[in-house]
């Protein structure tokens, strides 16, 4: 599994026009999920961002936690997390999981 962590002041996601997501102050995730990840990678990754001191506090100093500040997650699936481009000029997503793994992952997430 893979992530890529943003804290953000506000972010959405809008597909053809209409926004699918919006949050406020928190973390916007891409969520990477490979073939062999299961069920104990995502509780693990759950309380490990919800733990990570990352947002600053009075002392302007990164201590707080997304709990701490009651932040918002929005979570996207980005299966390009796993490209390989070790060999030739076209990325390989072997190691990206198949929806029919991903999917339950992501919506666990």
């Amino acid at each position: 599994m893979r992530i890529v962590i943003q804290r953000v002041a506000e972010a959405s996601v809008t597909i053809e026009g209409k926004i699918h997501g919006k949050i406020g102050c928190g973390l916007l995730v891409l969520l990477g999920i490979e073939s062999e990840d299961i069920q104990e990678d995502i509780d693990w990754l759950v309380g490990k961002i919800a733990r990570l001191r990352i947002f600053a506090d009075l002392d302007d100093k990164m201590n707080l936690s997304l709990s701490d500040v009651e932040g918002e997650v929005l979570v996207i699936s980005q299966f390009t997390l796993h490209a390989s481009t070790k060999k030739g000029n076209r990325p390989s997503y072997i190691r990206s999981a198949p929806p029919e793994v991903a999917v339950p992952l992501y919506q666990a997430f």
